[in-house]
């Protein structure tokens, strides 16, 4: 036995629940995934935003198979991504929502010349071009090339630890 196939078989045996209940204990910076595939703006709050590479600038994260907002994600070439900043909390909650319009008001928010819905007053936002998205369990693993940047006045991060939202 390998030590993979060792952790293999201890992890499927894992239930979600517990699963979810270590990630809680996990904090994480809190950002806003927004995209429009043709059929309007969608997006997302996500936590599982990473930096892969900087040289070529690269980025991942990981939606729910059952996301509303995948199917906007699987069909877009491009999307944005904003981080937060501790001002956001309400702006997260919207997104983390579901069955809501998560771009009526009071969430304000424009286009980019290129398309993509992107809200105002973020931290930074990166507008990526999506070059791959990979089957992940109940999930997909979606990584972005970053295409261009844009960084507010400098901002304390918003972050997600045992299901609220805190500031540093």
């Amino acid at each position: 036995m390998t030590i993979i196939d060792s952790w293999t078989r201890r992890a499927a045996s894992v239930d979600a629940h517990v699963f979810r209940q270590v990630f809680r204990r996990h904090a994480a910076g809190v950002a806003v995934v927004t995209v429009d595939a043709g059929r309007g703006a969608a997006g997302v709050t996500v936590t599982s935003l990473a930096s892969l590479s900087a040289d070529p600038p690269l980025l991942s994260f990981s939606v729910s198979a059952t996301a509303s907002v995948w199917p906007h994600l699987r069909d877009a070439g491009t999307a944005v991504v904003h981080l937060l900043g501790a001002e956001h909390a309400e702006l997260a909650q919207t997104f983390a929502t579901s069955g809501i319009d998560r771009f009526g008001a009071p969430t304000r928010w424009h286009r980019l010349p290129t398309g993509e819905p992107v809200l105002d007053g973020a931290a930074a936002w990166l507008r990526i071009a999506i070059e791959h998205r990979h089957p992940a369990g109940g999930a997909h693993l979606v990584i972005g090339r970053i295409q261009e940047v844009e960084l507010a006045e400098s901002s304390t991060p918003l972050l997600y630890h045992d299901g609220s939202y805190h500031v540093l």
